[in-house]
């Protein structure tokens, strides 16, 4: 009741004002006694995935905290795990504003942010610095002015500076934003990617002494074709789960709304359904081989309740987060 009315006039502020706003107050507040403003106990759902116990399902998708600068606000709100980031090698402003907008009639979300952060020596550092009551994953891309031939260097680069301070690392090669980024999901491309990233994670649980997963995040605009053909890479490449999905360029949900054309990854409402069929023919490619982390357009319960019949192990939240708060997240575990 209370976020719906706040919601209200948070919505009359262009959108990443107020996401920056927001971002400030929950940093500052995060360890302090002012948190009790937004944190709730939520039922405990634990459940095993990738080797790692998470106290309960619901996790907080990446790109809402890109910098890592909020950690303990949103653990504090009775998410199960925060995965923090996109983040790149070097610190990079992102695309021209304006660059996100709402579309309120379909409960949407439309941008083209471009992986603006501070850079992954500045998410390291924030980390650290966080009690970390609860799982970090850390969500990992390449820089815009990287070729893509060289991809796979901002990626290892970005893999060896998180290892230590991540419960498990995501590998992003699905944002529409990044030119040429969504190419590495297929064929030669995306199995040499992976192929690096396993090399280069088995070295690194050997210097460390501990074995951090390993999940690629896709997009929802793949064919089953295209998705049987990602399955099977990320089969033969022994990646420990996939997140499925990012946000889509398909407009035939918000048509003819203002905003609808504007460029970037539309989420929320409009791809709900072809996220929750992403998961579906994962689910039937892998064969219960590696576990799914179902992600793109949970309003409410029932869409959460969905993608767990899907096949999803684990859940995110972000677009439905912004517009339910942090009720929602008590109504999907009280729910399912």
């Amino acid at each position: 009741m209370f976020y719906s009315k706040l919601r209200k006039v948070l919505f009359q502020f262009d959108p990443e004002t107020i996401h920056d706003v927001t971002i400030k107050s929950l940093k500052n507040t995060g360890k302090t006694p002012l948190n009790a403003f937004y944190s709730q106990k939520t039922i405990q759902k634990p459940v095993e995935v990738m080797g790692i116990t998470f106290p309960n399902p619901v996790g907080l998708a990446a790109g809402l905290d890109k910098n890592g600068e909020c950690v303990d606000a949103f653990l504090a709100m009775g998410f199960g795990f925060v995965e923090v980031g996109t983040v790149t090698p070097r610190p990079q402003p992102g695309n021209e504003k304006p660059r996100l907008f709402r579309i309120e009639e379909k409960q949407a979300i439309i941008n083209r942010m471009g992986f603006n952060n501070k850079g992954v020596d500045y998410l390291v550092d924030q980390v650290q610095k966080a009690k970390r009551n609860g799982i970090v994953g850390i969500n990992i891309g390449k820089n815009k002015n990287t070729p893509e031939e060289h991809a796979k260097d901002d990626y290892v680069i970005c893999m060896r500076k998180v290892y230590e301070h991540a419960d498990y690392i995501t590998v992003n090669i699905s944002s529409p934003n990044t030119p040429g980024l969504r190419s590495l999901q297929y064929g030669e491309a995306l199995n040499e990617l992976l192929a690096a990233l396993k090399a280069e994670q088995a070295s690194l649980a050997a210097k460390h002494g501990k074995y951090v997963p390993l999940a690629v995040k896709i997009a929802p605009d793949s064919t089953e074709e295209e998705i049987q053909g990602i399955a099977q890479c990320l089969l033969d490449n022994d990646i420990d789960a996939v997140i499925a999905t990012n946000t889509t360029l398909d407009r035939d949900k918000v048509a003819g709304l203002a905003h609808a054309d504007e460029a970037g990854g539309l989420s929320g409402a409009p791809v709900t359904d072809k996220s929750t069929e992403v998961i579906k023919m994962l689910s039937t490619a892998l064969a219960g081989k590696m576990p799914i982390i179902g992600v793109g357009g949970i309003m409410n319960a029932k869409d959460a309740q969905e993608k767990l019949d899907a096949g999803a192990s684990l859940l995110q939240v972000y677009t439905g987060f912004i517009y339910q708060g942090p009720d929602l997240i008590k109504e999907i575990l009280t729910s399912i």
